[in-house]
């Protein structure tokens, strides 16, 4: 459908099915577009409006010292750019980027969205967000404009419109960023008004509304499209609920695209245009919001007191997975962060393993936030790499040893992707789903897919993480851990790339919901039971472990268990429970079938990690994927990226003792730490093949 964006009305909510306008042409696997400019890239968000004129050039020597190539500025800095309403002063986002480019600085520009001035709020506080509560916001934070506010986009595509016209043709300026960090919806009359609009465009008649979301229970069936409540909490119907999902990735992208449109009819086609996201953010579908982009980005910090690179490595392969093409890390944790119970500082060599860890999963480019703390504000705590003095803080010298040998392995990295032969699937609406309905406490849909991911990527060293209706045919193998909301469409295309040779691993709940949230009419895997031959008899909520035992030997599975029926005479069980005197005592837990040149395989338990280790050793064998080197310790990890002719490995040790490497014949180092066989404690290397 077409979009109007700036009055936005109910033909401006971009329905997932909906058009996008094509994406600019930036060459792939590279940081940029531009051919003059460097492959990979590495910098740090830079706030110049903070700062006197005078420290500026200092500042940005040190960037150039520390080998720093990119800088991104004015994502916050709306009420500098313009101070009065329609009174725009770019002057010193001017000198800004010309001092950053006489110093070797490469420069993103974000739209500084995300923080309105106090004149718009004042002058118009019916752009301010709505709560669910019915409150509305103050100024003086941020994002808390609401999404649906047809006058903010107004203002939005005006600032947006004002910059590219600027700075749009200026060859220093590589990329675009817009807003920052999106998420926070609005419960406000006009956010009501769309949410109407949406659900009568999704529906078309109420009729088939109440009949999706089952409304005879508890009486809930509406007469019309504007009885329904718009909510994301609370004890209401889970087809409600999951739609509210999908209505907020409709306003978001509408949002995100009302800027990006503007930029992109004034911009050269060279400079991309993106957007940040945050780590396992579940506001919205990622992956269709990043249709109408030319890449995604997103900000790298570390939630706990330690690193687990698993975890991590994971929500790379995920960014990734929103385009199928290398990535841009807009901020990268400093070593220390502001909002978590206890700031502790990561261990030294931890900030250059993040590095290499996003730069092994696609990422072209690297930026620290932030370069110098605020004198004052919200974030006066967060860690940066210089102090409020201007001098460095410890972990500079780590980082500027990171910049300089990305900068020596660069030529070799440029024009590379990540290898991968296996993928899993992640889906928004299954995770939504799941964590509306747990139906266990610890059944945690994220925790899960770490679950499987950990022992897939330290087998295979290598995993796409991909949406359920990407083009899996070069995979070999394709892990849902639990791909609960499946439709009709998506079924059936996972049904065809069984029979075309694929091999299909399913997890515990799967095909359990269809895209209304409401149960298929088959058990599980519902819409697939007919493909595997077998459909689970019943689930259970353990509240205590269980043991198995078959192909992979004796396991133990915990958190959730379910019994498994086959239905046709060529369904293999692979396991079988022990629960003496329980439901599960003997029932199939794991059951596989060959399908045409493919098969099908459920798992119906959360297994224990030494038993979905041995599982997942277990199906790369059978699709013939392998190590790129064997018997790692489990603190290693490796990554290859190739093209263009290359081969790059990425040897990281995440652990705290040195342990030997057997590198492949032939390989030469390009950086890191590697003597001899030996990579020390949280050391890194990086060879060429």
């Amino acid at each position: 459908m077409r979009v109007r964006h700036g009055a936005l009305c109910a033909a401006a909510i971009i329905s997932l099915t909906g058009s996008l306008p094509p994406t600019a042409s930036v060459a792939a696997a590279r940081a940029t577009g531009f051919s003059n400019q460097p492959g990979m890239a590495v910098g740090v968000a830079w706030y110049p409006e903070q700062w006197p004129e005078a420290r500026w050039e200092i500042d940005l020597a040190k960037m150039h010292d520390s080998g720093f190539n990119v800088v991104r500025i004015a994502e916050f800095a709306w009420s500098r750019m313009e101070p009065e309403e329609g009174r725009y002063d770019f002057s010193w986002l001017d000198r800004a980027i010309a001092a950053a480019a006489r110093h070797g600085m490469m420069v993103v520009l974000g739209t500084p969205t995300a923080a309105p001035p106090a004149w718009l709020t004042a002058r118009y506080p019916d752009v301010l967000r709505v709560d669910e509560n019915g409150q509305r916001a103050q100024h003086g934070a941020r994002r808390h404009f609401s999404f649906a506010s047809p006058r903010y986009r107004l203002f939005a595509r005006k600032i947006a419109t004002e910059m590219a016209r600027r700075y749009g043709k200026d060859p220093r300026v590589v990329g675009w960023q817009i807003d920052n960090e999106i998420g926070p919806a609005s419960f406000d009359p006009e956010a009501q008004a769309l949410w109407h609009r949406f659900l009568q465009q999704r529906y078309g008649a109420i009729e088939t509304l109440n009949r999706r979301w089952a409304t005879q229970y508890w009486s809930q069936s509406y007469n019309s499209f504007d009885q329904v409540p718009l909510r994301q909490t609370g004890q209401h119907n889970p087809g409600l609920l999951l739609d509210f999902r999908h209505f907020t990735t409709s306003v978001w992208t509408d949002y995100i695209m009302n800027q990006a449109e503007a930029i992109r009819t004034l911009a050269d086609k060279r400079q991309f245009i993106t957007t940040n996201t945050m780590f396992w953010n579940a506001g919205f579908d990622h992956f269709a919001l990043h249709r109408g982009l030319d890449m995604a980005a997103w900000d790298d910090y570390i939630r706990s007191d330690h690193v687990d690179w698993a975890d991590n490595g994971a929500n790379h392969d995920l960014v990734r997975g929103y385009k199928q093409r290398n990535f841009w890390v807009m901020e990268t944790e400093p070593g220390r962060l502001d909002w978590l119970p206890v700031n502790s500082a990561l261990r030294p060599g931890q900030v250059r393993e993040m590095a290499w860890q996003a730069i092994g999963h696609g990422a072209d480019a690297l930026l620290y936030w932030q370069w110098r703390p605020a004198m004052n504000g919200q974030e006066t705590y967060h860690g940066a790499l210089l102090g409020q003095d201007g001098e460095p803080n410890p972990v500079l010298q780590e980082v500027a040893q990171t910049a300089r040998e990305i900068a020596r392995a660069a030529p070799q990295l440029a024009d590379t992707d990540p290898v991968a032969k296996v993928a899993m699937l992640y889906s928004f609406d299954s995770r939504w789903a799941l964590d509306l309905q747990r139906h266990h406490r610890d059944f945690d849909p994220i925790r899960e897919f770490v679950d499987v991911y950990r022992p897939l990527r330290a087998e295979a060293q290598g995993v796409a993480v991909v949406a359920p209706d990407a083009d899996l045919a070069r995979f070999p193998l394709v892990v849902a851990p639990s791909l609960n909301v499946i439709d009709a469409v998506t079924a059936k295309r996972l049904a065809s790339y069984v029979r075309d040779g694929g091999h299909l691993v399913l997890g515990p709940r799967s095909g359990q919901k269809d895209d209304a949230n409401a149960l298929w009419p088959e058990r599980q895997p519902g819409p697939l039971a007919e493909l595997l031959g077998a459909h689970v008899e019943q689930y259970y909520a353990l509240d205590k472990d269980v043991t198995l035992s078959g192909d992979l030997g004796e396991a133990g599975a915990s958190i959730w268990a379910e019994t498994l029926v086959p239905d046709a005479s060529d369904v293999r069980v692979l396991a079988r429970f022990h629960d003496a005197g329980g439901w599960l005592d003997g029932k199939p837990a794991i059951v596989s079938r060959s399908v045409g040149r493919g098969s099908i395989t459920y798992v119906g338990s959360w297994l224990k990690p030494d038993a979905m280790a041995a599982l997942t050793g277990m199906l790369l064998r059978e699709a013939k994927i392998g190590p790129v080197i064997l018997g790692l310790a489990a603190d290693i990890e490796v990554a290859e990226r190739s093209g263009s002719g290359r081969r790059v490995l990425i040897l990281i040790n995440h652990g705290a003792t040195a342990h030997d490497i057997a590198l492949p014949a032939g390989a030469r180092p390009i950086a890191g730490d590697l003597a001899g066989a030996t990579l020390p404690a949280h050391g890194v290397a990086v060879v060429g093949l």
